[in-house]
């Protein structure tokens, strides 16, 4: 099976099983974020083929949450949440396809959430309004992207200094400067329970924040401009921590649960974080921050890895992408205290979208690099949807 074969056959799969995305958990209702992990695999695939069944599906889940008027079903920006930001990264494409308006509109409303959202006093987001003085790497990935795009496509750039901040600071303050590795959150607070009394750090270093912090990263470089100023230090971060990343692989090719603790009782190797680890190494490539000729045959090992260890096919020809961290956060009403015990101990599950999402996103990445696909497939340009 060639690897543009697995991209094609993960996306139609979840077509299949999940037709409707938010229906999948009785989600009629919520704008949850992993739609819009799944959805930016879908926009990659489908700048990659021209099939319009991609564009059709990203279009169809979308315009289930997005009204005439811009306002979007089932969320508040009163909540002041980060993670309701990331499927605002698929207006653009809309916008710029179909030419309606409710996509600007409705990403006026999120740039006016980010306008308005707390911070800490370094100009870091909040993670959540409820999540008061914290920083989580979860974050980055969810805002940053979205928030660089606004500036670039609606208003020439201006303002991307903040957005170069907002990396520099979270680095800073999430960086373990002996691993090298960023912990899961920070608290300035130093008042939560799971927050070390001197760093305010938490605990553990957990894989898939970590591999959502090189995902913002390598999707923020991409939407910045090579002459920005701070760019390079974007670029000096993805390549120093992947390279500390690349040194804690399994020999199977991917990464653990709590990724420093690889031989540790209970951890486990986890299909999300190691597809974003993929993704950002791929696309690092791509776009010229990381060498391919040092950085290539660990990608191609990797992207062997992952689908040896958590790819099955059900008889129907279905993929399944087990071993996938259901979820994983700090406090809150549970009061989750960041321990090693904690990570390893919530559910494990099969086809979670963000894993799913993540998965797509490396095939298509992987797609454009090691197998002579021409990169300019995943650009800007790209076919236009028949009205």
């Amino acid at each position: 099976m060639t690897n543009e074969t697995w991209a094609t056959k993960t996306a139609d799969s979840i077509m299949e099983r999940t037709p409707r995305l938010y229906g999948e958990r009785g989600y009629n209702e919520k704008w949850s974020y992993d739609y819009g992990v799944i959805l930016r695999g879908f926009e990659s695939l489908w700048k990659r083929t021209g099939d319009e069944r991609y564009l059709a599906y990203i279009r169809e889940n979308m315009d289930h949450f997005i009204k005439e008027d811009g306002s979007i079903l089932g969320y508040r920006l009163e909540e002041f949440n980060i993670d309701h930001i990331n499927n605002g990264k698929l207006l653009f494409l809309l916008h710029k396809e179909t030419g309606d308006e409710k996509y600007r509109k409705a990403a006026d409303l999120l740039r006016e959430q980010l306008s308005r959202h707390p911070r800490t006093s370094e100009g870091v987001f909040w993670h959540k309004q409820i999540y008061p003085h914290q920083i989580w790497l979860d974050g980055l990935y969810m805002g940053t992207p979205f928030y660089a795009q606004y500036l670039m496509t609606w208003h020439g750039g201006e303002g991307i200094e903040d957005i170069i901040r907002q990396f520099r600071v979270s680095y800073g303050r999430l960086l373990n400067r002996e691993t090298g590795l960023l912990h899961h959150a920070w608290d300035e607070k130093k008042q939560q329970p799971w927050a070390h009394e001197g760093t305010g750090l938490s605990a553990n270093i957990w894989g898939r924040s970590v591999g959502w912090y090189v995902m913002a990263l390598a999707d923020t470089l991409e939407i910045l401009p090579e002459d920005t100023a701070g760019r390079d230090d974007l670029a000096t971060m993805l390549e120093s921590i992947l390279t500390k990343v690349k040194s804690l692989r399994d020999e199977t090719g991917v990464w653990y649960q709590v990724l420093d603790q690889g031989g540790r009782k209970g951890n486990y190797l986890e299909a999300s974080c190691s597809s974003m680890f993929v993704y950002a190494m791929a696309k690092g490539i791509r776009l010229g921050v990381l060498d391919r000729e040092e950085w290539e045959a660990d990608v191609a090992a990797s992207r062997k890895g992952l689908i040896s260890e958590f790819v099955l096919l059900t008889n129907e020809g279905l993929v399944n992408l087990n071993k996938n961290c259901q979820v994983a956060g700090l406090g809150g009403a549970d009061q989750r205290d960041g321990s090693y015990a904690y990570y390893i101990s919530e559910p494990i599950i099969c086809n979670d979208q963000k894993g799913l999402g993540a998965f797509l996103q490396a095939l298509c990445e992987c797609e454009a690099v090691l197998e002579g696909g021409d990169a300019s497939c995943l650009s800007t340009t790209s076919p236009s949807l028949e009205q």
